[in-house]
């Protein structure tokens, strides 16, 4: 017996000097560049890591049943030779029951309710008595680790301020979310549509769409917008709307009965609202040689606010 529990203590021993160099190991590998983390080298190190873990708790496991093993046979011995066989037959059965049926008993402290009168106090309330058990032994364990945590988290959080508060934690974890709200919309930029489409403003998108635009508008509407097969692009009327939503929508679905071919089925949403966006940086560029009115002169959000004014202005000039 004693040669089992040696067995299970330097077995354990072993596997838990073999677990530390192992940690110790991928923590090397790990700053020094070795293999990315989610490689299958890294995989398969973590995965030996997470068996020897379980074989110590198995190993652990064990030795501690042999141990109590132990324990039973010397206090056995011990009874037998303090107070004779006739005394060790008498609680033999104690020994006997299984080993989870005695920690049971042991962690639950219960008075058998055949003996409940010899605990019972002597203040009935409403013909209801109280016992006067003992708080089991679990319980009292789990309070006292509940004051140790309790300890060591005031002293954490609020006395060494190693730990950040609730309200920083806070306030970290919504910076961090809307990051990544932000990096996730700007992965989706190709959900827009001519219901959600804004102008862009940016250099670097408005250069993209320029250069969209003399790859496959200016053949119809020239290098500089001035217009050829189709209308001019830099003064102030528009056939379909002027407005960044009208032109997307005609840029997204083309005028057929014109010439004007869809462009949704070569060209991706974003794409679509850079080109829509540098059109209307052309307004007002004054080309050489533009191409004469076409359509309806398009009034802006501005112009539409100012429009009664300058009428009242016109009628009253006429009048005078």
């Amino acid at each position: 017996m004693k040669n089992k529990s040696l067995t299970y203590f330097l077995t354990g021993s072993l596997l838990a000097a073999s677990s530390s160099l192992l940690a110790q190991a991928e923590a090397a590998a790990e700053a020094a560049a070795a293999p990315a983390a989610g490689t299958p080298m890294t995989w398969a190190l973590n995965n030996l890591v997470l068996i020897l873990g379980g074989a110590i708790i198995v190993g652990a496991f064990l030795a501690l049943y042999n141990a109590t093993s132990m324990l039973l046979q010397a206090q056995k011995i011990r009874i037998l030779q303090e107070h004779g066989v006739e005394v060790l037959e008498k609680i033999a059965p104690q020994f006997d029951e299984p080993w989870w049926k005695r920690m049971y008993d042991k962690w639950t402290n219960a008075v058998p309710i055949e003996r409940e009168q010899d605990i019972v106090l002597e203040h009935p309330h409403d013909g209801i008595y109280e016992l006067d058990n003992s708080l089991p032994p679990w319980w009292v364990a789990l309070f006292y680790i509940t004051i140790a945590f309790s300890v060591v988290y005031v002293g954490y959080y609020h006395v060494f301020a190693i730990g950040a508060p609730q309200a920083e934690q806070y306030k970290m974890e919504m910076e961090e979310a809307d990051k990544a709200v932000k990096a996730y919309l700007a992965q989706q930029t190709d959900l827009v549509d001519e219901t959600n489409v804004t102008a862009l403003d940016a250099a670097d998108q408005l250069a993209i769409g320029g250069a969209i635009f003399k790859e496959k508008c200016a053949v119809c509407h020239g290098q500089l917008g001035e217009g050829g097969v189709g209308p001019n692009m830099t003064d102030e009327y528009w056939i379909h709307g002027g407005g960044i939503q009208d032109i997307f929508k005609t840029i997204k679905y083309g005028v057929p009965a014109k010439g004007m071919i869809s462009w949704k089925e070569q060209l991706k949403p974003a794409e679509m609202q850079r080109v829509a966006s540098y059109i209307l940086t052309l307004q007002g560029t004054n080309p050489p040689n533009p191409k004469e009115p076409e359509g309806e002169r398009f009034a802006t959000a501005d112009a539409a606010a100012t429009a009664p004014a300058d009428s009242t202005a016109a009628a009253a000039t006429t009048t005078n």
